[in-house]
């Protein structure tokens, strides 16, 4: 009988510590307005940014580099909270079926299924339903920009005159493509066996484009070349200016397309089209809509930073790190 009283006192000892060690592990880090973010909730959404830091070479580089990331995801939860406080009292909301009908247009878009989708979503550290949590934050933090500044700004025509003065060269000059480019680079020596190899490895990663993979992600882990320090980011790029076999694919695209491999004497080139300029100068009649658009993302950018900023100094927030 004292045996089995032992045993159940230790069974009940290991469940308690493991209890208590699990409430401690998942302490509180941040409190906002009464709501609380815990460190599990820190944790799962820093994991993928560490992933990342973890490739930095240098240790205490990449323990700068963690520990600013680490900052900045807090920041990001404690404005995440705020934003999700602000829909509650406006009485915002997004249904599933919202969430499930934008998953299902962007798959079509992308022309991959959800099972292609999932995985690629897994290579990157994320499951398909925290990918679902960004997509209904990202409405509901729309809806509140909507309601709370886009619904009051203004923008006269002084304004969209001083744009398009200031702004006057995107709308006139040659026929031009701001292209956006992953480069395998081709050794001048390269045998044909080489060239193969890199030219499947270009394949591979066209490969994982079009199963859903972020382009700025592989531009990261797989360009080579000067245009890496800008994410790929070769600018505006005037026709005749580029390799013959670049050239024709830039042109022939339409903005936000993906080209195929392409071979030039330099290497294996995979373009996206991020922003096309036709040659000649556009009236201010024709780019108004255009110009109210920009002007009115730049207005309301700022503003919400503002609001972010007013709710911050209004709110209760403390942080526990």
């Amino acid at each position: 009988m004292k045996s089995k009283l032992l045993v159940v006192a230790g069974i009940f000892f290991i469940f308690f510590s493991t209890a208590l060690y699990a409430a401690f592990e998942d302490r509180i880090v941040a409190v906002v307005n009464g709501d609380v973010i815990t460190l599990s909730d820190l944790n799962t959404t820093l994991q993928p940014l560490l992933e990342r830091i973890k490739k930095i070479p240098e240790e205490e580089k990449r323990k700068e580099v963690a520990a600013q990331a680490r900052m900045a995801v807090m920041n990001q939860l404690i404005d995440r909270m705020l934003i999700e406080q602000e829909a509650a009292s406006l009485k915002i909301a997004v249904t599933d079926g919202e969430v499930d009908g934008v998953l299902k247009n962007l798959l079509k878009a992308r022309k991959i299924s959800l099972e292609k989708f999932r995985k690629s979503m897994a290579a990157e550290g994320l499951s398909l339903d925290e990918y679902k949590d960004e997509i209904r934050r990202e409405r509901i933090k729309r809806r509140v920009i909507d309601r709370t500044i886009r619904s009051k700004l203004s923008i006269s025509e002084e304004e969209i005159g001083e744009y398009y003065a200031k702004h006057r060269d995107e709308y006139e000059g040659n026929e031009a493509v701001r292209i956006q480019q992953i480069l395998i680079v081709k050794p001048k020596d390269a045998t044909g066996g080489t060239q193969k190899k890199l030219r499947a490895q270009a394949q591979a990663v066209l490969k994982k484009l079009k199963e859903g993979e972020s382009f700025d992600l592989l531009v990261a882990t797989h360009s080579q070349g000067p245009a890496l320090n800008a994410g790929g980011d070769l600018g505006f790029v005037e026709k005749g200016m580029m390799f013959p076999e670049v050239d024709e694919a830039a042109f022939s695209l339409k903005e936000g397309e993906i080209s195929g491999v392409l071979e030039s004497p330099v290497g294996f080139h995979i373009i996206r089209i991020m922003d096309k300029r036709g040659a000649g100068i556009k009236p201010i009649e024709e780019v108004r809509e255009e110009i109210i658009a920009k002007i009115g993302t730049e207005k309301g950018k700022k503003k919400f930073e503002e609001w972010l900023k007013e709710m911050r100094e209004k709110s209760h927030i403390e942080i526990r790190l």
